[in-house]
């Protein structure tokens, strides 16, 4: 159960900064650019989260991928009941999406280039193991 304590933690972050009403608030271009940022941000921690429970299998990215956006969805929906905001599918295809994608995507690169190390290491244990 634990191993979800991250993802249910990303979850609620993103559930109130939607809950927020949005009366009288400037959307200059500067707002605008953090409140997307913060859009791509929170699902690509939201997706590692996800990939996180699954333990990080490669073949299990594309269903990550899936399990973000359709909280996105859900997310936009809820935003139609909060006073002064609106939910978007534009903000699920670009924003949502593409956070959730672009991390995916850098983890499993930096993983790659890791795994050889890792491998490398392993062989030696088992090298020093065989040894002893």
């Amino acid at each position: 159960m634990l191993k979800w304590a991250p993802a249910l933690l990303m979850m609620l972050t993103i559930f109130l900064f939607s809950a927020r009403p949005s009366i009288n608030e400037t959307h200059d271009l500067f707002d605008r650019i953090v409140r997307k940022g913060g859009h791509m941000i929170g699902y690509a921690l939201l997706a590692m989260s996800y990939w996180r429970v699954l333990g990080f299998k490669n073949n299990r990215r594309w269903l990550v991928w899936l399990l973000a956006v359709l909280y996105a969805v859900t997310d936009e929906y809820h935003q139609l009941f909060v006073p002064g905001r609106h939910g978007t599918a534009f903000d699920v295809l670009v924003f949502d999406n593409l956070g959730a994608l672009i991390s995916l995507w850098l983890a499993g690169t930096f993983m790659k280039q890791k795994q050889p190390a890792l491998q490398s290491l392993a062989e030696e244990q088992e090298a020093l193991n065989a040894n002893s």
